[in-house]
């Protein structure tokens, strides 16, 4: 069944699409994917979903265009001249996506999905902070598995700066999450936010280094492992609650 406010949000779908176009920060083609994911997030999360995404692409993509011509030079920039496309709108907001769907075809489950959902992208927000500050303001960098020096843009390659960055993405993903769901939820959210981002550097130092993964599915399994993550804090906090 559909929201009662269903035209209303899709319009608003409509808009943010046409509106990403204009702001050429990803392709036609990527507006239309994130569009349709979009879709799928307020139809579980309503107009609170579709603030996730919003706070996502402006926040994602005012730390990406930051020293845009240094990050050229040192060739760090992504890849299609820092221009989203369809794979980084999947990579980014697709467990996000799946869970608004589940959300409207369960809504029993509707408020664990949108947990879930707030978790995902507050993992996304936090990689994307600390991968684009990390490496115009790290100092040193380390490999998140050895420990040993690393060479700056690296995978599996972090610094304290970029580290730092991270928790400010995750702290900023999770104070919208706790306006529109109850407060209780962000402390869960922000760690499980903020574990996918590391995760997301074991993955770049183990299995994309290995050319098993490459960065968008580690972006990916990242933002699934975030979800995961506040999945397992949320029933363990159920289950510590029953238990009192």
């Amino acid at each position: 069944m559909l929201p009662n406010n269903f035209i209303e949000g899709f319009l608003c779908v409509i808009l943010l699409t046409i509106g990403s176009i204009l702001t050429k920060k990803i392709d036609v083609v990527g507006a239309i994917v994130g569009g349709l994911l979009t879709l799928l997030i307020f139809l579980g999360f309503n107009f609170a979903g579709i603030g996730l995404i919003f706070i996502f692409f402006v926040l994602g993509s005012l730390v990406s265009y930051y020293k845009k011509t240094e990050k050229q030079k040192l060739g760090l920039e992504q890849e299609n001249k820092g221009k989203r496309s369809y794979i980084h709108a999947l990579s980014n907001a697709g467990v996000a996506g799946f869970l608004g769907f589940c959300a409207w075809i369960f809504p029993e489950f509707a408020f664990n999905c949108q947990i879930l959902m707030c978790a995902s992208m507050c993992c996304a927000l936090s990689d994307t902070f600390s991968s684009e500050l990390g490496n115009v303001f790290g100092k040193r960098y380390f490999n998140i598995l050895t420990l040993k020096p690393d060479k700056r843009g690296n995978d599996g390659a972090i610094s304290l700066e970029g580290t730092l960055f991270g928790v400010l993405g995750a702290l900023l993903m999770t104070i919208y999450s706790m306006i529109v769901l109850p407060y209780f939820v962000g402390f869960y959210i922000f760690f499980a936010g903020f574990a996918g981002n590391l995760m997301d550097s074991v993955l770049g130092a183990s299995l994309q280094k290995k050319a098993y993964l490459n960065n968008h599915s580690v972006n990916f399994f990242s933002t699934l492992f975030a979800a995961l993550f506040a999945l397992l804090c949320y029933l363990l906090l159920l289950k510590f609650h029953v238990g009192l």
